[in-house]
């Protein structure tokens, strides 16, 4: 909470309440916003990423030559279609499903830092919230495959809880990587740890958070569903697995809880492995826009941290479009031997590594 809204409680103690939901209402409006502005550069960039992957142009009708409108073109079709039931569907949570998964991966953005002292709810363990509340996404899933009454719908949830529950164990080592290292499940003191150059990123710090990034990275883009994992939706087998009864508006719910979370998971690694808000070089720092220099250089300095992050997020975003555009899909045993086989293994050879490195350097050997 803000200086400012520390005042205004003092001040009017018989209105907290009121300031409390104003003050929550604003910070979680800012964060929508940015999610579905997010998603909708995402759709465009979804497009031309996979046409200059495959030597083509799209879109370049709806918006000029770069097709800057396709995204609201899109949305605005999607608002125009007919939303179908099917009969056998059990209502209430065919109706629920897709705002439970949406709600899942909106929510960890409250404690998500965008830079020191900007996050919504800052808590000392904001890696372990993150990580349990985005996990629920799973269940807005398993009750849309279930309440469709369709065989097709209810093996692409199957798949998808499979698949989850299966990558969350690397996931979840990949961030205990990072703790054991920064010695901190707080997220703004994760990032302080990493202020600077690019250098002092915990990715480059040690060969074996470099290798703990990779597998992060490949366990982020199964979990959200991405190609070459997309086995819960995959077009050639299922139809469109869990989504294949869902549409329109419903539908697009779905559609935006997969990018939410795929942005989700790159912010987070931007702040674990990239420097959060910090670096390649320190801007701030260079133009001397910290609190040394008043508050209005400090407020830009924090201004550019987080655009520093969010572009992080969206190179992340941008990674796993370009996975999905050229690698085939794998086969559903493929891909939980890929959890099982390799990643599982590797994370933990990653965790001893990063053990032994530490002990190293505190002069235990």
């Amino acid at each position: 909470m803000t200086q400012y809204s520390i005042h205004l409680l003092d001040a009017y103690p018989a209105w907290h309440w009121l300031v409390y939901l104003t003050i929550g209402l604003v910070q979680a409006g800012l964060l929508l916003a940015l999610v579905m502005l997010s998603v909708a550069v995402y759709n465009w960039m979804e497009r031309k990423v996979s046409a200059r992957i495959q030597d083509r142009l799209g879109p370049t009708r709806t918006g000029g030559r770069f097709g800057w409108l396709q995204s609201p073109a899109d949305g605005l079709k999607l608002l125009c279609k007919e939303d179908l039931m099917p009969a056998g569907a059990d209502r209430m949570l065919f109706r629920l499903a897709p705002y439970i998964s949406f709600c899942a991966a909106f929510t960890p953005y409250l404690a998500l830092p965008f830079a020191p002292g900007w996050v919504v709810e800052p808590l000392e363990t904001a890696v372990f919230f993150i990580l349990a509340v985005a996990g629920l996404e799973i269940f807005g899933v398993i009750l849309g495959g279930y309440a469709s009454s369709s065989k097709w719908s209810l093996y692409g949830a199957m798949r998808e809880a499979a698949q989850v529950v299966s990558y969350e164990i690397p996931l979840g080592l990949c961030v205990v990587i990072v703790v054991l290292a920064a010695g901190t499940m707080d997220l703004e003191q994760i990032a302080a740890a990493q202020q600077g150059w690019f250098w002092n990123w915990h990715m480059l710090s040690n060969p074996f958070l470099f290798g703990t990034f990779w597998i992060y990275m490949t366990c982020a883009t199964a979990g959200t569903n991405r190609a070459p994992f997309d086995l819960p939706e995959a077009e050639s087998e299922l139809v469109a697995g869990f989504m294949t009864e869902y549409s329109g508006f419903r539908w697009s719910i779905f559609f935006m809880a997969e990018y939410t979370a795929m942005l989700l998971l790159s912010l987070l690694a931007a702040i674990l492995f990239a420097g959060g808000w910090n670096g390649p070089i320190p801007v701030a720092g260079l133009l001397g826009l910290t609190s040394e220099h008043g508050p209005v250089a400090e407020w830009i300095g924090h201004c550019l941290g987080a655009c520093n992050l969010i572009c992080k997020g969206y190179l992340g975003v941008t990674f796993m479009m370009w996975l999905r555009w050229t690698l085939p899909r794998l086969r559903i045993d493929q891909v939980m031997a890929t959890c099982l086989k390799y990643c599982v293994p590797l994370a933990c050879a990653m965790l001893a590594g990063t053990m032994a490195w530490t002990f190293a350097l505190r002069g235990g050997f």
